[in-house]
Formats: C-alpha cells, sequence, structure tokens
C-alpha cells in the first residue's frame, strides 16, 4: 500500500504539469482549426498577387453614399463586356476578388461592388445578420451606380452589361435581372429562384442558373421558377451538377485544402460552361 500512495503523490504533483500541457494542446489544435476554417472561407490571394492583369479600387456614388468597388481588367486589344460580380454573404472576399481577374483572363471586365460597406466575417452568424440587414433598395442602388459606372466611366467597356452572383448575390443575381433591362446575360450560381411572377416579367435577358446536386434548399426553388419564365416567354437555363454541395465555385477551388471531388468536379465543369456562354457576350 505504500508504493500505491506513493504514485497517488506523484500523481497529484504531475497534475498541473498534465493540465498545463493539455491546455497548451487545445489551444495549439484551436488556432490550427480557426486558420484552416479561414483559409477554406476565404483563399485567392495567391492569384490576385500573381496576377499580370490590372486592378483598381474605385470610389462609386450611390445616391448620397459613396461605395467601392473592385474592378479588374482584361489583356486584350479591343473593348470588352462587362460584368457585375456580386458576393456571397461574406462580402468581398480575396476569393471573390480572385474570381474577378479569373473573369478578367477570360477576356471580361469584372466589377465587384462593395454591398457589405468593407466588411468582412469569419463568422457565418454575423454575415447572416449583416446581410439581411442590408435594405434591398440600398443594393439595388448600389448596384445601378456600379452598373452605370462600368457603361459610362470604363473607356474600355464595350456597352455590354451582365451580372453574376454566388450563393446569396446568385439570388440577388436573378432579382435584378427583373429590375435592370441593360442586362445581356445574368448568371445565378446556386441562388434561390423567383417564387412568383411580377419577379420575373420584367426580365430582359436570359438567365443561367448554376446548382449543386446536394443542395435541395436552393434546388427545391428550381421548378417554380422555370414555370414562371416559361410562362413569361423568357429564357432560363438550370443546370444541376452531380456530386455538389453548395458552394462549389468556392470550396471546389484546387487550393481548397479540403477540397472535395464533386465540387472541384462541379466547379471545372461550371467554368467551363460559363467560358462558353461569356464568349456570347
Amino acid at each position: 500500500m505504500e508504493g500505491w500512495d506513493e504514485s497517488l503523490i506523484c500523481m497529484k504533483r504531475k497534475l498541473p504539469l498534465i493540465r498545463l500541457l493539455v491546455g497548451v494542446l487545445c489551444a495549439l489544435c484551436m488556432c490550427d482549426a480557426a486558420g484552416i476554417a479561414e483559409e477554406i472561407k476565404d483563399f485567392g490571394r495567391d492569384r490576385l498577387n500573381s496576377s499580370p492583369r490590372h486592378a483598381d479600387w474605385v470610389d462609386i456614388k450611390s445616391g448620397d453614399r459613396t461605395i467601392k468597388a473592385f474592378i479588374v481588367y482584361p489583356e486584350r486589344k479591343d473593348k470588352a463586356p462587362a460584368v457585375l460580380v456580386i458576393s456571397e454573404i461574406f462580402g468581398l472576399t480575396d476569393w471573390v476578388r480572385s474570381l474577378c481577374d479569373e473573369l478578367a483572363e477570360n477576356g471580361i471586365i469584372a466589377s465587384a461592388p462593395d454591398l457589405h460597406g468593407g466588411n468582412k466575417f469569419e463568422d457565418l452568424d454575423a454575415a447572416r445578420k449583416a446581410t439581411s440587414a442590408l435594405a434591398k433598395e440600398q443594393v439595388k442602388a448600389d448596384l445601378d451606380a456600379t452598373a452605370d459606372y462600368a457603361l459610362r466611366k470604363i473607356p474600355s467597356c464595350n456597352g455590354t452589361l451582365a451580372a453574376c452572383g454566388f450563393c446569396w448575390g446568385g439570388g440577388v443575381t436573378f432579382a435584378y435581372a427583373n429590375e435592370n433591362p441593360k442586362l445581356k446575360a445574368a448568371y445565378s450560381f446556386y441562388g434561390t429562384a423567383p417564387d412568383s411572377a411580377d419577379k420575373v416579367k420584367n426580365i430582359a435577358c436570359p438567365v443561367y442558373g448554376f446548382y449543386a446536386e446536394n443542395d435541395e434548399r436552393v434546388d427545391a426553388t428550381i421548378p417554380k421558377a422555370e414555370e414562371l419564365m416559361k410562362a413569361a416567354g423568357k429564357k432560363y437555363e438550370p443546370v444541376i451538377y452531380k456530386g455538389a454541395g453548395h458552394g462549389f465555385m468556392r470550396s471546389g477551388e484546387p487550393n481548397n485544402p479540403a477540397v472535395r471531388e464533386g465540387d472541384k468536379k462541379a466547379r471545372d465543369e461550371a467554368w467551363a460552361q460559363w467560358k462558353t456562354l461569356l464568349k456570347q457576350l
């Protein structure tokens, strides 16, 4: 029993050290997890830093406010069409700006208005709250101002304008097609589709939808939109990518450390389709 007592005493003496080591390991694990979460959510800085294309931050007057927009120009000898890029709920992240660069690589002037006032969100709940607090009238005004800037104040724009958006931005894109008759095309990536005739009656351009098979929340809105668009004589072409999850254009990036094969495949296929459509502008 004496040896047992000594062992207990020894263990008690070591407990503070053990607790300290466990605490340190937990903290390191939490830091690693936080770093990975941020990297998965927002990557694209390497593309931005290595891009040969010219990019600008510009001030745009929107009513009595001034907003920022990130614009990337293609390398081409003739004038180019412009595409408004509408972000996810996380704001104008590095990934969104890297996608602008990818559009410019394909001959497009990409213009991404900062609809979130410079805010970026690492916390999903904070992003939801901030985005839901944005007034629809303000979002429309900011998009109108950015569209006007692209068409009137970018000399290299050929007068053709389209819009694209992702997740929340995908839904906004579909809605904006009903509000801006100047759009020549709308590309909605996994955003909810309209649910009433008044939300499609003024659409003057084709709408192309890019959706994920494993995204029933969004996909459930497609049939009604197809019905409404057909009844209104509008062009709506949705494509659902097998094996993909919501957000595959971002999560399917090859430099995503947690990339899933289904998302990567969907992203590649969606880009191939999108490039074909962009050439038609």
